[in-house]
């Protein structure tokens, strides 16, 4: 892999305890949600950085690929993560995770071809792909 970027954050403390980026853009406490047994706390969680890295992330994929399709999409197109955190039957903690795209102003069509082909593209998705559950939703004016 040629790099292009690269980005550090350190953790000290595992879930109860503080995350830094290297720029100090990310200073957060972080807490235990009381779903996973935690007192829930004010700080945020693995699973709420993942999913906001993962919505932008998806969102940049189908912006590239529609822009590479020469397809308009409005302002107003977003992508919301919702991440997962659950047992197998195993007994081992697993995420799957839920994107749901909406694509105003974009026929069904369109919108399913876009959300599909960001899935290949996307760095996140292809680092999950096979790893954990992704559903795809695509979100549209009524």
């Amino acid at each position: 892999m040629k790099k292009l970027y690269e980005a550090s954050s350190t953790a000290v403390g595992g879930r109860t305890g503080h995350v830094t980026s290297d720029d100090k853009k990310i200073d957060m406490e972080l807490s235990v949600p009381k779903g996973l047994g935690g007192e829930g706390g004010k700080g945020t969680n693995p699973e709420q950085l993942f999913g906001s890295a993962y919505a932008a992330c998806f969102g940049s994929a189908i912006q590239l690929v529609a822009e590479n399709e020469k397809i308009d999409l409005s302002d107003d197109m977003s992508v919301t993560a919702t991440i997962e955190i659950g047992k197998t039957k195993e007994d081992n903690l697993q995420l799957q995770a839920t994107l749901d795209c909406y694509l105003p102003g974009v026929d069904v069509e369109t919108g399913e071809d876009l959300v599909n082909k960001a899935h290949k593209v996307c760095p996140y998705s292809r680092a999950t792909r096979d790893n954990i559950t992704v559903t795809l939703n695509l979100l549209l004016d009524e």
